[in-house]
């Protein structure tokens, strides 16, 4: 860590701790855009990050403050710290080596994810936050372009060195302040459909149209066909926003395709993004799973050292096979329960947000309220992720914004937390609605009890 990435870092800290709310969640982000993972401090056994120590800072600022405390934990909160505690304990129960690594990453998971929930308190910062978000993505931008056009990576000076550039077809592959491409292309195409929704209520157009832009160059300039196929779910989930209200029918379809195309296909299941993926590795990951089918019996029940899959490919990433597959990653570490856990985890903040979108539905409007677009901008930007799980393991600083949008679904589609509903029922009311209404008093009862 140099002079340049120290003092990014110590005003960073400064403002998580010290600023508003707003400003600290935006501090968060920041830390995740301008500070890079190549260069760490060694202090009891952990590599310390610069964005580690940015974590640490936000989650005392937020015990300390009582912004968040855990009395106060929703269904998803639970499921959340259930699936990250099982798999850090199996782990450490079954491994000899790796300790300090899963460790931390329970501590980043916890860090972060609580840190969020305290900082983003309801839509009204979430809105908030997703129009500041826009200033900081514009020079972050500038800097890829400038990577394009010269190949020089001018986050090497936080680094203290050169970084190692990669071709596609010719064209460089922007990596940003991560360390690989398909990560910085995650980050674009993740805020992507918030833009959208963002962009779909008069108040927020002319940032969610800035962010949009800004998100699709961030993808593209990753050169990367991860990220491509992320955005096109995005492009597919906002087109099915006709269809919201049957989403039931649409799954169900969706299973039965499923179904038909696995009896049809000569190959297994798996290997149908071969013929769909815009990446030259969906080889790679489709047999990636076939192999791990193949092994079941030798991680199924607490996982195996990583170490045993060195013979699963003639080529191999320092030494053992290139784990691309996010939930193959958790089977490998802890079992085939950790897995479960980890799409229990996910199948309950879907759900979250189609409970919270029914409730929005409730109120009286003729049109859907801006928070009905941002609910379901959050659940394109969730089924985005599932799939980006299939082809790539998040690493980098990139896990801070995973957690950071988990936290905002929690947040936002938790039980007890429905206070922004009544000022969206406010704005949707029409005006000889009043609050001693009957309309609106049922929406207030319906809120409370949920």
């Amino acid at each position: 860590m140099n002079s340049v990435s120290a003092s990014i870092l110590i005003f960073l800290i400064a403002v998580v701790s010290f600023g508003s709310r707003r400003l600290a969640l935006l501090a968060m982000a920041a830390g995740v855009l301008y500070l890079t993972e190549f260069d760490a401090i060694k202090v009891a056994g952990f590599n310390m990050f610069a964005i580690r120590f940015l974590e640490v800072a936000g989650f005392i600022r937020v015990m300390a403050r009582r912004e968040f405390g855990f009395s106060r934990l929703n269904r998803f909160d639970r499921l959340f710290l259930l699936f990250y505690s099982y798999l850090t304990i199996i782990f450490l129960l079954r491994s000899n080596e790796g300790q300090a690594f899963q460790a931390g990453l329970f501590i980043d998971a916890v860090f972060c994810y609580f840190t969020f929930r305290g900082l983003a308190g309801d839509m009204e910062d979430f809105v908030w936050f997703l129009r500041t978000f826009v200033i900081l993505l514009v020079p972050y931008v500038a800097l890829l372009f400038v990577e394009m056009w010269t190949t020089r990576n001018l986050f090497s000076i936080l680094e203290g060195g050169a970084v190692e550039h990669f071709l596609r077809a010719g064209r460089i592959r922007c990596t940003g302040s991560f360390r690989e491409y398909s990560i910085l292309g995650s980050l674009g195409a993740s805020f992507l459909p918030l833009y959208i929704g963002l962009g779909r209520s008069r108040p927020g157009r002319w940032h969610a149209m800035a962010g949009v832009i800004l998100c699709l160059a961030i993808a593209g300039l990753s050169n990367s066909g991860g990220p491509l196929a992320f955005v096109c779910i995005v492009v597919l989930g906002w087109m099915l926003w006709p269809l919201r209200d049957r989403m039931g029918l649409i799954r169900r379809l969706g299973l039965a395709g499923l179904v038909a195309l696995a009896i049809a296909m000569k190959a297994p299941v798996w290997y149908l993004p071969v013929h769909f993926a815009f990446g030259g590795d969906a080889w790679h990951r489709s047999y990636l799973i076939e192999l791990a089918v193949r092994h079941l019996g030798q991680w199924w029940l607490w996982g195996m050292p990583i170490s045993m899959t060195s013979n699963w490919f003639t080529y191999r990433v320092q030494g053992v096979a290139d784990i691309t597959n996010q939930f193959l990653f958790f089977g490998l570490a802890a079992g085939l329960m950790a897995m479960i856990l980890f799409v229990w985890m996910l199948a309950r903040a879907f759900a979250g947000l189609g409970e919270q979108l029914a409730t929005v539905r409730a109120l009286p409007s003729e049109n859907p309220a801006e928070a009905e677009y941002l609910l379901w901008g959050l659940g394109v930007m969730l089924a985005g992720h599932v799939a980006n799980f299939f082809s790539i393991t998040y690493f980098d600083q990139f896990y801070v914004i995973w957690f950071m949008q988990l936290a905002f679904i929690s947040t936002l589609s938790q039980e007890h937390g429905n206070a922004y509903l009544p000022a969206v029922a406010a704005r949707s009311l029409p005006l000889n609605f009043g609050h001693d209404s009957v309309a609106y008093s049922s929406i207030q009862q319906e809120t409370s009890r949920r």
